[in-house]
């Protein structure tokens, strides 16, 4: 029986992950960014354009919405720290997506670089 880890470890095996640097230049030309963390995470503080998809939810968000079925896509994906991206952007490849990257080291490794970062603010009601 594998465990959490060695799942990720196979995952990265089979799947394109790139540096938070070739993902930033590869953000202008794709289709897609994909945060596959919770909705809070999210909340947080996420990369501007990312679409928040929670990796629980992705196989069937992605079966089920027609703007998303085309599998010719280029879909960069992140989360924390790049294990969760890794089973999706594995998920991703086993239902057909032609073109799918993952930024190893997730958000932390891109906030650690200094790339941009939208942190949502609550509006002020004084």
């Amino acid at each position: 029986m594998k465990n959490a880890h060695q799942m990720v470890e196979e995952a990265k095996r089979i799947i394109h992950e790139i540096s938070p640097d070739k993902a930033e230049e590869a953000l202008p030309s794709a289709d897609l960014l994909l945060d596959v963390r919770e909705p809070d995470e999210f909340r947080d503080g996420h990369i501007p354009g990312a679409i928040n998809i929670p990796r629980g939810l992705l196989e069937f968000k992605l079966s089920s919405d027609p703007e998303l079925e085309n599998r010719d896509q280029k879909v960069v994906v992140y989360c924390k720290t790049s294990g969760r991206a890794a089973l999706a952007a594995r998920a991703l490849k086993e239902m057909g997506y032609l073109h799918i990257f993952s930024i190893e080291g997730g958000f932390d490794a891109w906030q650690q670089a200094e790339k941009p970062v939208i942190k949502p603010t609550m509006p002020d009601f004084d």
